[in-house]
């Protein structure tokens, strides 16, 4: 199949090439920041927590990474705005709002209506990390004494401001902080006259979610624990597999569309 081309030049093999470039740096890179951040999420699965992953807009696809995936891990759970309708009894008119994840107060909402226990540890994720639901989220967590590992663009969230009134942004927040290597903006091809195409942090935090749980998983092994890894439902045996498991911490993990 031949490249898109228009005239401005911007190929896919040029995404590809560049995206390349950032996958490698960042899968290689933050060595001890990933060490740090598996073993914190080691030992709330070893303590029988669970793993809260949580994240707006597109963000969400990390907490999709993570939580009730195929070879994930079982002690999971996504935490998403739409809560709010499904858990919650609001109006699937908030989530029509725009300006939704601006909200600090949706935090609490959010936090209240999980099944988040005092062992448990949350991943968060957002390209810019200064929207008032993920900070405040963030503030939140701290607060209630979970672990905290970022998911953030260094390079966006370092040029603007924070719209939580607190001023602070969710890198500062947390206790480990990944970089996901997007450049200010996300897209990483610049198009002739303004503007870029080929956004990369849904590429690359997709991949440090996998890293961490792979790492994760690494910890349990060593330690001489059977990891609990999801097997696919579409193979033979792996929906009873995966429920056996899921039954261990009935109430404590969601499983929605």
């Amino acid at each position: 199949m031949s490249d898109v081309t228009g005239e401005s030049g911007v190929t896919s093999s040029d995404f590809l090439h560049r995206v390349r470039v950032v996958v490698d740096r960042i899968g290689t890179g933050q060595v001890d920041e990933k060490r740090r951040a598996a073993d914190l999420l080691t030992t709330t699965v070893r303590n029988g927590g669970v793993i809260q992953a949580f994240g707006c807009g597109h963000s969400e696809a990390l907490a999709m990474e993570i939580a009730g995936r195929a070879g994930g891990l079982v002690p999971t759970n996504r935490i998403a705005l739409r809560d709010i309708v499904l858990y919650g009894g609001d109006s699937l008119d908030t989530l029509a709002d725009p300006m939704v994840e601006r909200n600090t107060a949706i935090a609490h909402r959010l936090y209240d209506l999980a099944p988040v226990k005092p062992d448990d540890a949350f991943v968060i994720a957002s390209n810019s990390g200064i929207n008032g639901a993920v900070v405040e989220m963030a503030l939140l967590v701290k607060e209630r004494g979970h672990p905290l590992v970022a998911i953030t663009s260094a390079a966006h969230t370092a040029g603007v401001a924070s719209r939580h009134p607190s001023g602070r942004k969710l890198g500062e927040i947390a206790d480990v902080v990944l970089d996901n290597g997007a450049p200010y903006g996300d897209a990483i091809l610049p198009i002739p006259g303004g503007g870029a195409v080929g956004a990369v942090s849904s590429i690359t935090a997709a991949l440090l979610a996998q890293q961490l749980v792979t790492d994760v998983v690494a910890n349990l092994l060593a330690a001489g624990i059977t990891p609990p890894v999801y097997l696919s439902d579409n193979v033979p045996g792996g929906k009873e597999h995966n429920a056996e498991l899921e039954a261990r911490y009935a109430g404590r993990i969601r499983r929605t569309a």
